[in-house]
Protein backbone atom coordinates (compact mmCIF):
# COMPACT_ATOMS: atom_id res chain seq x y z
CA UNK A 1 0.00 0.00 0.00
CA UNK A 2 0.58 3.56 -0.28
CA UNK A 3 1.55 5.81 2.87
CA UNK A 4 -1.01 6.99 5.01
CA UNK A 5 -1.96 10.43 3.73
CA UNK A 6 -1.71 13.40 6.66
CA UNK A 7 -4.40 16.50 6.86
CA UNK A 8 -2.99 19.33 8.88
CA UNK A 9 -4.68 21.28 10.89
CA UNK A 10 -2.04 24.17 11.93
CA UNK A 11 -4.22 27.03 10.20
CA UNK A 12 -7.68 25.71 11.30
CA UNK A 13 -8.15 23.21 14.64
CA UNK A 14 -4.79 23.60 15.97
CA UNK A 15 -5.20 27.31 16.95
CA UNK A 16 -8.70 27.15 18.05
CA UNK A 17 -7.70 24.19 20.24
CA UNK A 18 -4.26 26.06 21.91
CA UNK A 19 -4.98 29.67 20.92
CA UNK A 20 -8.91 30.56 21.09
CA UNK A 21 -8.59 30.66 17.07
CA UNK A 22 -6.69 34.07 16.95
CA UNK A 23 -4.51 33.40 14.62
CA UNK A 24 -4.49 35.94 11.96
CA UNK A 25 -4.10 35.31 7.98
CA UNK A 26 -1.26 37.94 8.15
CA UNK A 27 0.64 35.23 9.70
CA UNK A 28 -0.79 32.24 7.42
CA UNK A 29 0.71 33.78 4.56
CA UNK A 30 4.21 33.98 4.56
CA UNK A 31 4.14 30.36 5.42
CA UNK A 32 1.47 29.20 2.57
CA UNK A 33 4.66 28.44 -0.07
CA UNK A 34 6.30 25.90 2.00
CA UNK A 35 3.05 24.16 3.27
CA UNK A 36 1.78 24.29 -0.43
CA UNK A 37 4.99 22.28 -1.32
CA UNK A 38 5.46 19.49 1.48
CA UNK A 39 2.93 16.85 0.56
CA UNK A 40 -0.22 17.24 2.57
CA UNK A 41 -2.99 15.45 1.46
CA UNK A 42 -4.82 18.81 2.49
CA UNK A 43 -4.72 21.25 4.92
CA UNK A 44 -7.74 22.26 7.02
CA UNK A 45 -7.88 26.30 7.17
CA UNK A 46 -11.88 27.21 7.26
CA UNK A 47 -15.19 26.21 9.38
CA UNK A 48 -15.31 25.29 12.93
CA UNK A 49 -14.40 28.61 15.22
CA UNK A 50 -12.38 30.56 12.57
CA UNK A 51 -15.49 32.11 10.79
CA UNK A 52 -16.66 33.86 14.39
CA UNK A 53 -13.40 34.66 15.74
CA UNK A 54 -12.07 36.44 12.37
CA UNK A 55 -15.07 38.69 12.90
CA UNK A 56 -15.49 39.17 16.83
CA UNK A 57 -11.77 39.08 17.77
CA UNK A 58 -9.86 40.13 14.56
CA UNK A 59 -11.63 42.31 12.39
CA UNK A 60 -10.89 40.07 9.42
CA UNK A 61 -13.52 39.16 6.48
CA UNK A 62 -13.70 35.31 7.04
CA UNK A 63 -14.42 34.86 3.37
CA UNK A 64 -11.39 37.00 2.36
CA UNK A 65 -8.67 35.19 4.48
CA UNK A 66 -10.44 32.13 2.43
CA UNK A 67 -9.83 33.78 -0.86
CA UNK A 68 -6.38 35.07 0.14
CA UNK A 69 -5.65 30.96 1.09
CA UNK A 70 -6.98 29.94 -1.83
CA UNK A 71 -4.93 32.22 -3.78
CA UNK A 72 -1.96 30.95 -2.38
CA UNK A 73 -2.32 27.41 -2.58
CA UNK A 74 -1.91 25.88 -5.58
CA UNK A 75 -1.69 22.43 -5.30
CA UNK A 76 -2.78 21.70 -1.86
CA UNK A 77 -6.55 20.85 -1.24
CA UNK A 78 -7.83 22.97 1.29
CA UNK A 79 -10.60 21.66 3.85
CA UNK A 80 -12.79 22.93 6.52
CA UNK A 81 -15.23 21.84 9.16
CA UNK A 82 -19.09 22.17 8.94
CA UNK A 83 -21.77 21.02 11.37
CA UNK A 84 -24.25 20.25 9.05
CA UNK A 85 -27.37 22.10 9.53
CA UNK A 86 -25.94 24.52 12.30
CA UNK A 87 -23.00 25.36 9.29
CA UNK A 88 -20.90 27.47 11.92
CA UNK A 89 -23.09 28.55 14.16
CA UNK A 90 -25.11 27.23 17.19
CA UNK A 91 -28.72 26.39 15.78
CA UNK A 92 -30.06 25.05 13.18
CA UNK A 93 -30.22 27.60 9.61
CA UNK A 94 -33.23 27.10 7.07
CA UNK A 95 -32.65 24.81 3.58
CA UNK A 96 -31.39 27.63 1.55
CA UNK A 97 -29.12 29.11 3.79
CA UNK A 98 -26.91 26.03 4.31
CA UNK A 99 -27.28 25.53 0.39
CA UNK A 100 -25.56 29.36 -0.53
CA UNK A 101 -23.09 28.51 1.91
CA UNK A 102 -21.98 25.54 0.71
CA UNK A 103 -21.98 26.81 -2.39
CA UNK A 104 -19.93 29.73 -1.66
CA UNK A 105 -17.45 28.06 0.56
CA UNK A 106 -16.73 26.02 -2.33
CA UNK A 107 -16.35 28.80 -4.71
CA UNK A 108 -14.15 30.82 -2.80
CA UNK A 109 -11.93 28.11 -2.31
CA UNK A 110 -12.75 25.15 0.15
CA UNK A 111 -12.02 21.37 -1.77
CA UNK A 112 -13.81 19.10 1.18
CA UNK A 113 -15.68 19.85 3.50
CA UNK A 114 -16.11 17.56 6.62
CA UNK A 115 -19.34 17.53 7.62
CA UNK A 116 -20.89 16.26 11.22
CA UNK A 117 -24.43 16.76 13.18
CA UNK A 118 -23.78 17.11 17.27
CA UNK A 119 -26.47 13.83 17.93
CA UNK A 120 -25.28 11.71 14.44
CA UNK A 121 -28.44 12.31 13.17
CA UNK A 122 -28.13 12.22 9.74
CA UNK A 123 -31.01 14.10 8.56
CA UNK A 124 -29.02 17.02 9.73
CA UNK A 125 -26.53 16.27 7.61
CA UNK A 126 -27.93 15.22 4.04
CA UNK A 127 -28.69 18.83 2.76
CA UNK A 128 -24.85 19.75 3.14
CA UNK A 129 -23.68 16.73 1.70
CA UNK A 130 -26.08 16.91 -1.47
CA UNK A 131 -25.36 20.45 -1.62
CA UNK A 132 -21.32 19.63 -1.51
CA UNK A 133 -21.45 17.19 -4.08
CA UNK A 134 -23.90 19.30 -6.21
CA UNK A 135 -21.53 21.97 -6.24
CA UNK A 136 -18.25 20.07 -6.87
CA UNK A 137 -17.09 19.35 -3.24
CA UNK A 138 -15.75 16.29 -1.71
CA UNK A 139 -18.35 16.10 1.18
CA UNK A 140 -16.91 14.19 3.80
CA UNK A 141 -19.51 12.61 6.83
CA UNK A 142 -18.17 12.79 9.95
CA UNK A 143 -19.00 10.55 13.25
CA UNK A 144 -19.21 12.21 16.63
CA UNK A 145 -17.50 10.03 18.45
CA UNK A 146 -18.12 8.89 21.75
CA UNK A 147 -19.38 6.28 23.92
CA UNK A 148 -22.40 4.88 25.85
CA UNK A 149 -24.50 1.71 26.12
CA UNK A 150 -25.34 2.72 23.14
CA UNK A 151 -22.94 4.47 20.90
CA UNK A 152 -20.68 1.21 20.09
CA UNK A 153 -18.95 -0.14 16.81
CA UNK A 154 -21.92 -1.43 15.55
CA UNK A 155 -23.75 1.76 15.76
CA UNK A 156 -21.34 3.53 14.21
CA UNK A 157 -20.61 1.15 11.11
CA UNK A 158 -24.26 1.10 10.68
CA UNK A 159 -24.60 4.91 10.40
CA UNK A 160 -21.22 5.10 8.40
CA UNK A 161 -23.14 2.62 6.14
CA UNK A 162 -26.20 4.95 5.91
CA UNK A 163 -23.56 8.02 5.55
CA UNK A 164 -22.32 6.45 2.02
CA UNK A 165 -26.17 5.55 0.86
CA UNK A 166 -26.08 9.92 1.20
CA UNK A 167 -23.19 10.39 -0.75
CA UNK A 168 -20.45 10.81 1.33
CA UNK A 169 -17.10 10.77 -0.58
CA UNK A 170 -15.10 9.93 2.64
CA UNK A 171 -16.05 9.29 6.44
CA UNK A 172 -13.76 10.60 9.38
CA UNK A 173 -13.93 9.58 12.80
CA UNK A 174 -14.34 12.37 14.82
CA UNK A 175 -13.05 11.77 18.08
CA UNK A 176 -13.15 15.60 19.55
CA UNK A 177 -12.17 14.59 23.27
CA UNK A 178 -9.52 12.10 22.81
CA UNK A 179 -11.01 9.47 24.09
CA UNK A 180 -10.74 6.66 21.29
CA UNK A 181 -8.68 3.94 22.70
CA UNK A 182 -6.33 2.20 20.25
CA UNK A 183 -7.67 -1.05 20.24
CA UNK A 184 -11.25 0.01 20.25
CA UNK A 185 -10.21 2.17 16.85
CA UNK A 186 -8.18 -0.87 15.56
CA UNK A 187 -11.76 -2.26 15.47
CA UNK A 188 -13.83 0.34 14.35
CA UNK A 189 -11.63 1.05 11.43
CA UNK A 190 -11.60 -2.88 10.35
CA UNK A 191 -15.63 -2.50 10.89
CA UNK A 192 -16.07 0.19 8.73
CA UNK A 193 -13.42 -0.81 6.14
CA UNK A 194 -15.42 -4.26 5.79
CA UNK A 195 -18.70 -2.59 5.46
CA UNK A 196 -18.28 0.75 3.63
CA UNK A 197 -16.12 1.88 0.57
CA UNK A 198 -14.67 5.21 0.89
CA UNK A 199 -11.68 6.59 2.43
CA UNK A 200 -11.53 6.70 5.89
CA UNK A 201 -9.86 9.25 8.03
CA UNK A 202 -8.70 9.87 11.76
CA UNK A 203 -9.40 13.07 14.03
CA UNK A 204 -8.45 13.04 17.29
CA UNK A 205 -7.08 15.72 20.11
CA UNK A 206 -4.09 14.79 22.34
CA UNK A 207 -6.23 15.61 25.68
CA UNK A 208 -5.98 12.59 27.15
CA UNK A 209 -2.54 11.67 25.95
CA UNK A 210 -3.25 8.74 23.75
CA UNK A 211 -4.25 9.81 20.22
CA UNK A 212 -0.53 8.68 18.86
CA UNK A 213 -1.17 5.18 19.88
CA UNK A 214 -4.55 5.40 18.39
CA UNK A 215 -3.28 6.51 15.31
CA UNK A 216 -0.98 3.69 15.10
CA UNK A 217 -3.81 0.86 15.60
CA UNK A 218 -5.83 2.95 13.28
CA UNK A 219 -3.68 3.39 10.40
CA UNK A 220 -2.46 -0.51 11.06
CA UNK A 221 -6.10 -1.36 10.50
CA UNK A 222 -6.52 0.28 7.50
CA UNK A 223 -7.54 4.25 7.95
CA UNK A 224 -6.48 6.16 5.33
CA UNK A 225 -5.78 9.52 6.70
CA UNK A 226 -4.87 11.32 9.69
CA UNK A 227 -5.40 14.63 10.93
CA UNK A 228 -2.13 16.51 12.76
CA UNK A 229 -0.60 19.75 13.65
CA UNK A 230 2.72 21.12 13.08
CA UNK A 231 4.14 20.26 16.78
CA UNK A 232 4.25 24.07 18.06
CA UNK A 233 0.64 24.35 17.96
CA UNK A 234 0.34 20.44 18.54
CA UNK A 235 -0.36 18.12 21.36
CA UNK A 236 -1.88 19.42 24.58
CA UNK A 237 -5.58 20.03 23.47
CA UNK A 238 -4.58 19.93 19.61
CA UNK A 239 -3.86 17.23 17.27
CA UNK A 240 -1.12 15.01 17.61
CA UNK A 241 2.31 16.30 16.33
CA UNK A 242 2.66 15.84 12.70
CA UNK A 243 6.86 15.31 13.17
CA UNK A 244 6.73 12.93 15.32
CA UNK A 245 3.83 11.24 13.95
CA UNK A 246 5.37 10.94 10.57
CA UNK A 247 8.83 9.88 12.33
CA UNK A 248 6.86 7.07 14.21
CA UNK A 249 6.00 5.66 10.76
CA UNK A 250 9.50 5.12 9.23
CA UNK A 251 10.48 1.59 7.96
CA UNK A 252 6.89 1.14 7.48
CA UNK A 253 5.01 0.77 4.40
CA UNK A 254 2.48 3.62 5.88
CA UNK A 255 5.30 6.23 6.19
CA UNK A 256 3.83 9.14 4.18
CA UNK A 257 5.44 11.00 1.24
CA UNK A 258 6.26 13.95 2.96
CA UNK A 259 9.49 16.40 2.50
CA UNK A 260 10.61 16.52 5.90
CA UNK A 261 13.50 18.79 5.55
CA UNK A 262 10.68 21.63 3.90
CA UNK A 263 8.63 20.30 7.44
CA UNK A 264 11.27 21.37 9.61
CA UNK A 265 11.55 24.72 8.01
CA UNK A 266 7.79 25.01 8.60
CA UNK A 267 8.53 24.19 12.30
CA UNK A 268 10.62 26.80 12.74
CA UNK A 269 8.37 29.18 11.30
CA UNK A 270 5.29 28.04 13.81
CA UNK A 271 8.38 28.26 16.88
CA UNK A 272 8.40 32.03 16.33
CA UNK A 273 4.96 32.76 15.88
CA UNK A 274 4.59 30.32 19.03
CA UNK A 275 6.57 32.63 20.86
CA UNK A 276 4.83 35.82 19.80
CA UNK A 277 1.89 33.91 21.00
CA UNK A 278 2.99 33.18 24.37
CA UNK A 279 3.90 37.43 24.61
CA UNK A 280 0.44 37.92 23.75
CA UNK A 281 -0.70 36.03 26.29
CA UNK A 282 -2.44 33.64 23.93
CA UNK A 283 -1.03 30.71 24.80
CA UNK A 284 -1.94 29.12 28.40
CA UNK A 285 0.12 26.19 29.33
CA UNK A 286 -3.02 24.45 30.79
CA UNK A 287 -4.27 23.50 27.22
CA UNK A 288 -0.76 22.27 26.53
CA UNK A 289 -1.02 19.07 29.54
CA UNK A 290 -2.93 15.85 29.63
CA UNK A 291 -5.66 15.76 31.46
CA UNK A 292 -6.77 12.35 31.99
CA UNK A 293 -9.96 13.09 33.44
CA UNK A 294 -11.09 13.28 29.82
CA UNK A 295 -11.40 9.62 29.67
CA UNK A 296 -13.65 9.45 32.60
CA UNK A 297 -15.83 12.48 31.88
CA UNK A 298 -15.54 12.42 28.09
CA UNK A 299 -15.21 16.40 28.44
CA UNK A 300 -13.22 18.09 25.00
CA UNK A 301 -10.23 20.66 26.08
CA UNK A 302 -12.85 23.31 25.10
CA UNK A 303 -15.16 22.25 27.17
CA UNK A 304 -13.08 22.05 30.46
CA UNK A 305 -11.89 25.95 29.56
CA UNK A 306 -15.49 26.62 29.14
CA UNK A 307 -16.42 24.84 32.67
CA UNK A 308 -14.15 26.92 34.25
CA UNK A 309 -15.02 30.25 33.04
CA UNK A 310 -18.67 30.16 33.89
CA UNK A 311 -17.18 29.14 37.71
CA UNK A 312 -14.98 32.01 37.57
CA UNK A 313 -17.38 34.60 36.70
CA UNK A 314 -19.72 33.34 39.04
CA UNK A 315 -16.87 33.06 42.31
CA UNK A 316 -17.30 29.36 42.18
CA UNK A 317 -14.69 27.86 41.09
CA UNK A 318 -14.19 25.40 44.42
CA UNK A 319 -17.15 23.69 42.67
CA UNK A 320 -15.39 22.42 39.78
CA UNK A 321 -15.03 18.96 40.51
CA UNK A 322 -18.88 18.89 41.68
CA UNK A 323 -19.69 20.27 38.22
CA UNK A 324 -17.40 17.60 36.61
CA UNK A 325 -19.18 14.92 38.93
CA UNK A 326 -22.50 16.52 37.28
CA UNK A 327 -21.59 16.76 33.37
CA UNK A 328 -22.03 12.95 32.91
CA UNK A 329 -25.09 12.56 34.67
CA UNK A 330 -26.51 15.42 32.49
CA UNK A 331 -25.48 13.96 29.58
CA UNK A 332 -27.27 10.22 30.13
CA UNK A 333 -30.60 12.65 31.55
CA UNK A 334 -30.34 14.03 27.87
CA UNK A 335 -29.90 10.46 25.80
CA UNK A 336 -26.18 10.68 25.91
CA UNK A 337 -25.38 13.20 23.54
CA UNK A 338 -21.36 13.53 21.99
CA UNK A 339 -19.94 16.33 23.72
CA UNK A 340 -18.95 18.59 20.65
CA UNK A 341 -20.57 22.09 19.59
CA UNK A 342 -23.29 22.67 20.44
CA UNK A 343 -24.11 19.78 22.32
CA UNK A 344 -21.34 20.19 24.77
CA UNK A 345 -22.34 23.97 25.65
CA UNK A 346 -25.76 22.67 26.45
CA UNK A 347 -24.58 19.77 28.42
CA UNK A 348 -21.81 22.00 30.60
CA UNK A 349 -24.01 24.73 31.41
CA UNK A 350 -26.99 23.03 32.62
CA UNK A 351 -24.80 20.74 34.87
CA UNK A 352 -23.34 24.24 36.51
CA UNK A 353 -26.69 25.50 36.60
CA UNK A 354 -27.79 22.51 38.64
CA UNK A 355 -24.96 22.58 40.95
CA UNK A 356 -24.51 26.32 41.58
CA UNK A 357 -28.49 26.17 42.69
CA UNK A 358 -28.27 22.86 44.87
CA UNK A 359 -31.35 21.66 42.43
CA UNK A 360 -30.99 19.75 39.34
CA UNK A 361 -33.38 21.36 36.58
CA UNK A 362 -34.52 24.23 38.41
CA UNK A 363 -32.96 26.38 35.80
CA UNK A 364 -33.09 24.86 32.07
CA UNK A 365 -30.76 27.09 29.24
CA UNK A 366 -33.04 27.64 26.54
CA UNK A 367 -31.26 25.92 23.98
CA UNK A 368 -32.11 22.78 26.13
CA UNK A 369 -35.57 23.24 26.30
CA UNK A 370 -35.08 23.56 22.53
CA UNK A 371 -32.95 20.26 22.22
CA UNK A 372 -35.64 18.23 24.37
CA UNK A 373 -38.35 19.80 22.27
CA UNK A 374 -36.76 18.22 19.37
CA UNK A 375 -35.54 20.81 18.07
CA UNK A 376 -32.29 19.97 17.56
CA UNK A 377 -32.29 15.88 16.14
CA UNK A 378 -33.17 13.00 17.71
CA UNK A 379 -31.52 11.78 20.39
CA UNK A 380 -29.51 8.34 20.81
CA UNK A 381 -31.52 7.38 23.82
CA UNK A 382 -34.96 8.73 23.95
CA UNK A 383 -34.76 10.92 27.18
CA UNK A 384 -36.59 9.49 30.14
CA UNK A 385 -40.18 10.99 30.94
CA UNK A 386 -39.59 12.00 34.21
CA UNK A 387 -36.17 14.19 32.79
CA UNK A 388 -38.78 15.69 29.94
CA UNK A 389 -41.46 16.77 31.93
CA UNK A 390 -38.84 18.64 34.47
CA UNK A 391 -37.28 20.40 31.58
CA UNK A 392 -40.19 20.98 29.44
CA UNK A 393 -43.22 20.27 31.05
CA UNK A 394 -45.81 18.73 29.08
CA UNK A 395 -44.85 20.52 26.21
CA UNK A 396 -44.91 18.86 22.50
CA UNK A 397 -41.57 16.79 21.07
CA UNK A 398 -40.85 17.51 17.63
CA UNK A 399 -39.98 14.32 16.18
CA UNK A 400 -39.72 15.32 12.65
CA UNK A 401 -36.40 16.98 11.11
CA UNK A 402 -35.46 20.09 12.46
CA UNK A 403 -35.11 22.06 9.32
CA UNK A 404 -38.36 21.00 7.97
CA UNK A 405 -40.01 23.60 10.50
CA UNK A 406 -37.97 26.42 9.10
CA UNK A 407 -39.09 28.95 6.30
CA UNK A 408 -37.09 30.31 3.98
CA UNK A 409 -34.80 32.97 5.72
CA UNK A 410 -31.83 34.35 2.65
CA UNK A 411 -34.49 37.11 0.77
CA UNK A 412 -35.54 38.91 4.57
CA UNK A 413 -32.33 38.50 5.54
CA UNK A 414 -30.61 40.42 2.57
CA UNK A 415 -33.29 43.40 2.89
CA UNK A 416 -32.58 43.60 6.18
CA UNK A 417 -28.46 44.71 5.62
CA UNK A 418 -28.93 45.92 2.04
CA UNK A 419 -26.92 49.08 3.30
CA UNK A 420 -24.18 46.91 4.30
CA UNK A 421 -23.95 44.83 1.71
CA UNK A 422 -20.61 44.63 -0.37
CA UNK A 423 -20.74 40.88 -1.71
CA UNK A 424 -23.36 38.20 -2.08
CA UNK A 425 -21.14 36.52 1.26
CA UNK A 426 -22.44 39.38 3.75
CA UNK A 427 -25.74 37.76 4.13
CA UNK A 428 -24.14 34.35 5.10
CA UNK A 429 -21.80 36.39 7.52
CA UNK A 430 -25.39 38.02 8.73
CA UNK A 431 -27.55 34.75 8.65
CA UNK A 432 -24.93 33.38 10.80
CA UNK A 433 -23.65 35.80 13.74
CA UNK A 434 -25.95 39.03 12.64
CA UNK A 435 -25.42 41.49 15.70
CA UNK A 436 -21.47 40.36 15.31
CA UNK A 437 -21.86 40.49 11.43
CA UNK A 438 -22.90 44.31 11.65
CA UNK A 439 -20.85 45.54 14.21
CA UNK A 440 -17.93 44.02 11.41
CA UNK A 441 -19.72 46.02 8.36
CA UNK A 442 -19.61 48.93 10.14
CA UNK A 443 -16.44 48.64 11.03
CA UNK A 444 -15.35 47.71 7.52
CA UNK A 445 -17.24 50.76 6.51
CA UNK A 446 -15.40 53.16 8.58
CA UNK A 447 -11.75 51.39 7.69
CA UNK A 448 -12.66 52.63 4.09
CA UNK A 449 -13.71 55.83 4.72
CA UNK A 450 -10.47 56.25 6.50
CA UNK A 451 -8.54 55.04 3.90
CA UNK A 452 -10.21 57.15 1.08
CA UNK A 453 -9.80 60.57 3.48
CA UNK A 454 -6.26 59.66 4.04
CA UNK A 455 -5.45 59.31 0.08
CA UNK A 456 -7.38 62.26 -0.48
CA UNK A 457 -5.31 64.72 2.28
CA UNK A 458 -2.51 63.15 -0.06
CA UNK A 459 -3.92 64.03 -2.93
CA UNK A 460 -4.07 67.85 -0.91
CA UNK A 461 -0.96 67.75 -0.19
CA UNK A 462 0.95 67.88 -3.67
CA UNK A 463 -1.04 71.41 -4.00
CA UNK A 464 0.94 74.60 -3.46
CA UNK A 465 0.19 76.42 -0.53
Amino acid sequence: MSGVKITDTILRDAHQSLIATRMRTEDMLPIADKLDRVGFHSLEVWGGATFDSCLRFLNEDPWGRLRALRKAFKNTKLQMLLRGQNLLGYKHYSDDVVEMFVKKSIENGIDIIRIFDALNDPRNIRKSIEATKKHGGHAQAAISYTTSPVHNNEYYINLSVEMEKMGADSICIKDMSGILMPYEAEKLVKGLKENVSVPIQIHSHFTSGIANQTYMKAIEAGADIIDTAISPLGMGTSQPATESMIASLQGSPYYPDIDMDLLLEITDYFKELRDKYVEEGLLNNKVLNVDVRTLKYQIPGGMLSNLVSQLNSQGALDKFDEVLEEVPKVREDLGYPPLVTPMSQMVGTTAVFNVLLGERYKMIPTETKNYVKGLYGKPAVPIKEEIRKKIIGDEKVFTGRPADLMDPELHRMRNEIKEYIEQDEDVLTYALFPQVAIDFFKYRQAERYKIDTDLLNEEFKTYPV
